[in-house]
């Protein structure tokens, strides 16, 4: 599996301009003076599906932020082996050290989900970018409050709802993020991020192929009716993204926003490589 050592042979030098920098949507809603104040220490990195960001007890030493149609999972350990998926982050966040003091241990797994590009930048200079700017500091501690709230109603959520609620909602929230409907994930990966096992998410998943939700192709799955599954979905995603609207407007991202951007990564992809 790689790891974050693979993420420093796949970036690039410090430095980003504003078109790659607003990619994240976080990024974005940041003040124009206090954009230019960290762009200089930005550096473009792109990851493969199932690269570990880092694992418990790693320093954190960068803040990732996805770009495009990545999505990065927050995954803690229990001790019987499995993990559960406690955060899904997209572009509308961060990965790492928004609020801490520098350098602290990771408590969970980080693991890239869907691939794609991003930016990241060490988390001892976002801190003392934070130090220099009031604005700067309180639109990550308003991100930092909306990822506490994910992460609430995640807790909830896996307490009171079924399976196919959960595995709806999952689903639902990849599509708003990625703006696509093939989703490139297996029952095994659905299950396992769900805390669930392999013979329950196949009795959902079947469920679901026979109203015509979805389709299931070699290791992906492809969602036919975004009405019928929305339908299905447990409110967590809504209730989240009324947070996030109420605390850091136009920062959650929609489905029509995300429209496009297969081909918006594909370019970049491109461009990394190059």
């Amino acid at each position: 599996m790689p790891n974050a050592e693979s993420l420093a042979a796949a970036s690039k030098p410090a430095g980003a301009d504003a078109d790659e920098a607003t990619r994240n949507n976080l990024l974005r809603a940041l003040r124009p003076d206090d954009l230019a104040r960290i762009a200089p220490r930005l550096q473009s990195w792109a990851a493969d599906a199932g690269t570990v960001i880092y694992e418990p007890g790693d320093d954190v030493r960068f803040v990732y932020f996805p770009a495009g149609a990545m999505l990065v999972s927050f995954v803690v350990l229990l001790d019987d082996g499995r993990g559960v998926e406690t955060g899904l982050i997209g572009r509308e966040g961060a990965v790492g050290g928004i609020v801490s003091q520098g350098r602290l241990p990771a408590y969970s797994r980080a693991v890239v989900q869907f691939p794609g590009s991003g930016l990241r930048m060490l988390s001892s200079d976002l801190e003392a970018a934070k130090l220099e700017s009031l604005t700067l500091r309180n639109l990550f501690a308003r991100y930092a409050d909306c990822m506490m709230a994910q992460i609430f109603q995640a807790v909830a959520c896996n307490a009171a709802h079924s399976i196919e609620q959960r595995a709806a909602k999952w689903l639902v929230a990849a599509i708003e993020r990625t703006g696509d409907h093939d989703v490139p994930l297996t029952q095994e990966q659905l299950a396992s991020m769900l805390g669930v096992g392999r013979s329950y998410i196949s009795r959902v998943i079947q469920s679901l192929k026979l109203r015509g939700v979805l389709e299931v192709r070699r290791g992906r799955m492809r969602v036919r009716d975004i009405a019928l599954l929305n339908a299905l979905a447990c409110s967590c995603n809504d209730l989240v993204r009324h947070h996030f609207e109420e605390v850091l407007r136009g920062v959650y991202p929609t489905e029509q926003e995300s429209a496009g951007l297969k081909d918006e990564d594909g370019f970049e992809a491109a461009r990394m490589a190059s």
